[in-house]
């Protein structure tokens, strides 16, 4: 690879992330940016490449945390800094590794020193280095939560705080700080979300004239990078002297009352929660100003930082995608664009006080309510149009309502009531159009038994490299994390045999000691979903898809991977295959059909096919099985025989297994549960997926042993008496 950078100037398009990126060069104030997009878009190689546009600074020689000796920190753990020699040097570039460790990030007591000269000494770690520069996380969706927290609170405060094995620094950590990630690997929360100043959302150009463009100075670039590079040189250095420019012109610019009401009356009408956007959104609007070379910031700067600063503060839940209302936006800035603000501030609730009682006056309520009851209704429905039609009203219902009506008098003499009635029974064997999911609830916990080794999350027991120090043992392989305080005693009791004279330890290999940490690790929660014609009643489907669309967002927030087999018709299909993105499995879920007949069999075996391929992928990732069906299965004269047999295959592995128990009605078989005894896992209904279910089962329980308690009593008492 080529020491060569990329040229800033000659990648071609992506306007929207060319003006993030600058505008944070001109006030890192901002609050950086993040890089939505899919893959080869080259989101790493314009970060990269705007490093090589920053203007060059003065640090204080010999500082390890590139001090301004104009302006060195007070609190900096090299200093005090006085009359410090100085010289110049480019912005660094700190790239942060996928892996990385919180004492990698922060700095951490220096071990060497500590163990050779017995004093106690501050290493710093990746954001004092990051000091002034650019600091660049790739996959930042990838990090643990408590990592990417630790840098947005550094760049949020512009400084680190460093509390831990003895050592406490203060650091100054002002930085660009800049992530990129992939949606279809995973979300970030909208916690984290909302760290981030700007967002911009980016995908490849379908033009094929700009893509050859594209591949032309790639190739370019890649057989001559030096003189690729110099053919961009005079743009570049335009480019920076630009940034020079604005980052001068910044202190001078100007934010308008009227600028400020719009900004606030955009943020309110967009319902962001917090006030950061709106703080975000001045600080953007200064820098559009002063990139543009203005001292006054405009309506056009405002339109555009909300553009930038809001689309990702805007979601509601994880499921929701980041987007902004353009119409809305056009519609409140023109609204405040006047400085008469006592005027319009009481017109607005005019309007909304007029427009609330439109609403229930429309027919959404009871067409809702038809749609709910109607499938339910249709073999014996009174309509006489298929699927209860018009007449029918809005309960689907009997004779005796539609007769007090006009259209019913007129339907009476024409009796073809009863004639379309046989041809309403093999209409639910058909290919049901996919119904939307019930509201997702909080859901019962599921685990993995045992200590894993996982990567770190929030649902089962493991051994991690974060969570709370356990225990210390001898190294596995490369020391990794030492327990300072079990090799000091492994150490001292051989000092004297050592011949030890100094301050210094004498250590031996055999000495040191790891810290064994548990925490909690992230699974693979691979659900097998029954979309067969069993499964098709409407209300019945609305009810398991709201249930796995919870267990869905139960997997979000505990940073699981997930994967969804469907089984219907003849065979099962791999509807997602394991991924972090929990967003596509509720979209393939909302699109899924149901009809035809219960293949579960090949469901099971599809899940065994895919948990092998992932065991060998990532073998310290322990698997959760969901089987959401009713237990039935049909397609063959040995179809539930076989379905059993490949239940056994899981349980000959100890796989971690919960069957959704979605059978209904007075009359059940109970499948569903003996499917998960012979799974080896619990079998859980609807009702008891949901906390306040469990509960009141657990209090029905107690109640009933309280009651034959009381009657044992009683009868042991009787026969005393007798």
């Amino acid at each position: 690879m080529s020491d060569v950078r990329y040229p800033f100037t000659a990648i071609v398009g992506m306007p929207d992330l060319r003006l993030g990126l600058l505008l944070n060069a001109v006030s890192p104030a901002v609050g950086g940016v993040l890089v939505r997009g899919e893959k080869g878009t080259a989101k790493s190689t314009m970060v990269r490449a705007l490093a090589g546009l920053l203007p060059t600074l003065a640090a204080v020689d010999g500082c390890r945390f590139a001090c301004d000796p104009a302006a060195p920190d007070p609190q900096c753990p090299d200093g005090p800094h006085d009359r410090p020699s100085a010289s110049e040097r480019p912005a660094q570039l700190v790239e942060l590794p996928v892996g990385v460790a919180e004492d990698r990030i922060v700095g951490s007591l220096d071990l060497e020193r500590a163990l050779a000269e017995g004093v106690k000494a501050y290493e710093p770690g990746l954001l004092a280095k990051a000091h002034r520069g650019v600091l660049y996380i790739d996959e930042v969706n990838l990090l643990q939560d408590h990592v990417v927290d630790l840098l947005l609170d550094a760049a949020a405060m512009g400084r680190s705080y460093v509390e831990r094995e003895g050592v406490s620094v203060r650091h100054a950590a002002r930085f660009l700080l800049v992530g990129t990630m992939n949606p279809e690997e995973g979300e970030l929360r909208p916690q984290l979300l909302d760290r981030f100043g700007l967002t911009v959302e980016i995908a490849a150009t379908r033009d094929p004239a700009e893509r050859a463009e594209v591949v032309r100075r790639r190739l370019g670039y890649d057989a001559d990078p030096a003189g690729f590079a110099a053919r961009f040189a005079a743009d570049e250095q335009a480019l920076a002297e630009r940034i020079t420019a604005a980052r001068e012109l910044l202190p001078k610019v100007e934010l308008t009352d009227v600028a400020l009401r719009q900004i606030t009356a955009v943020c309110a009408a967009f319902e962001v929660d917090g006030l950061r956007a709106d703080i975000v959104m001045a600080r953007t609007a200064v820098a559009l100003a002063a990139w543009d070379g203005r001292t006054e910031v405009l309506e056009e700067d405002v339109r555009k930082a909300a553009q930038l600063a809001l689309p990702h503060r805007r979601r509601r839940n994880p499921f929701d995608a980041p987007g902004l209302d353009e119409e809305q936006l056009d519609r409140t800035l023109e609204e405040h664009a006047q400085p008469q603000e006592p005027s319009e501030s009481s017109e607005p609730s005019e309007p909304e006080e007029s427009s609330e009682p439109e609403e229930p006056g429309g027919s959404g309520e009871a067409e809702g309510d038809g749609e709910g009851d109607g499938p339910e209704d249709d073999g014996p429905g009174p309509d006489g149009g298929p699927g209860g039609g018009p007449g029918g009203g809005p309960d689907g219902g009997g004779a005796p309502e539609p007769a007090s009506g006009p259209e019913a008098s007129a339907a009476e003499p024409d009796e073809p009531l009863q004639q379309p009635v046989p041809a309403q029974h093999p209409a639910p064997a058909r290919e049901s159009a996919p119904v939307a999911a019930g509201d997702p609830y909080r859901t019962k916990l599921f685990t993995v038994q045992g200590t894993g080794h996982g990567a770190q999350g929030r649902r089962s027991p493991a051994e991690t490299t974060g969570g709370h120090t356990v225990r210390a043992r001898r190294p596995q392989g490369a020391l990794s994390r030492l327990h300072l305080t079990a090799t000091l005693q492994a150490a001292a009791p051989h000092q004297a045999a050592r011949g030890r004279t100094g301050r210094a330890l004498v250590l031996r290999k055999d000495d040191f000691r790891e810290q064994v940490r548990q925490g909690l690790e992230s699974n693979l929660v691979l659900f097998v979903v029954d979309a067969s014609g069993s499964m098709a009643a409407r209300q019945r489907m609305t009810a398991v898809k709201g249930a796995v669309l919870s267990l869905l967002m139960d997997a979000y927030q505990r940073r699981d991977k997930i994967g969804m087999i469907t089984f219907r018709g003849a065979d099962a299909e791999l509807a997602l295959p394991p991924t972090s993105s929990v967003e596509v499995g509720a979209a393939r879920l909302e699109s899924l059909p149901t009809g035809g007949r219960t293949p579960l069999a090949a469901g099971l075996l599809r899940a065994h096919e895919v948990l092998r391929v992932e065991r060998l992928r990532d073998p310290s990732r322990r698997p959760l099985l969901v089987v959401v069906t009713d237990g039935r299965a049909t397609g063959g004269r040995d179809a539930l025989a076989r379905s059993q047999r490949a239940a056994g295959l899981f349980a000959a592995q100890g796989t971690a297994s919960v069957v959704l128990d979605c059978e209904s009605g007075p009359v059940r078989l109970g499948l569903a549960r003996t499917l998960a005894g012979l799974l080896g896992g619990t079998a859980v209904s609807l009702d008891e997926l949901r906390p306040e279910g469990v509960a009141s089962l657990v209090r029905e329980n107690r109640q009933d042993s309280r009651r034959e308690n009381h009657r044992e009593n009683r009868a042991t008492t009787m026969r005393k008496a007798a």
